[in-house]
């Protein structure tokens, strides 16, 4: 079983992508500093880490979304019909951002427990 972590995980140090974290996140580092599966278990665990990166990628599309909502209220011209949908689009994208971070700490705290 460990064959299969150490194909697809480098190592349990080093740096992210953009931020969001890596699929093996909770497990242990073992021996030649690869993630290990010790029980079915630690399934629940990946699946957490998954959870949290797709979470994390909500989040940074709510902040794309607030940007076009920027813009959108930016070129409105000051035309009701387009500053309301502008504000709405912002709003709705900061709504999805709270939800997203609140997510994200609870996907983290429960995980943390697991670990």
């Amino acid at each position: 079983m460990n064959i299969i972590t150490t194909q697809f995980a480098a190592a349990c140090q080093g740096g992210s992508f953009i931020g969001l974290p890596k699929w093996y996140k909770y497990l242990n580092c073992g021996p030649g500093n690869s993630p290990q599966l010790n029980d079915i278990n630690n399934v629940w665990l990946i699946g957490a880490a998954v959870i949290e990166i797709l979470v994390r990628l909500g989040a940074l599309i709510a902040i794309g979304f607030v940007i076009y909502g920027g813009i959108q209220y930016v070129i409105s011209q000051g035309e009701p019909d387009k500053l309301s949908k502008a504000r709405h689009a912002i709003q709705d994208a900061l709504i999805g951002l709270v939800i997203a971070v609140a997510a994200t700490i609870v996907i983290t705290f429960i995980a943390g427990r697991f670990n």
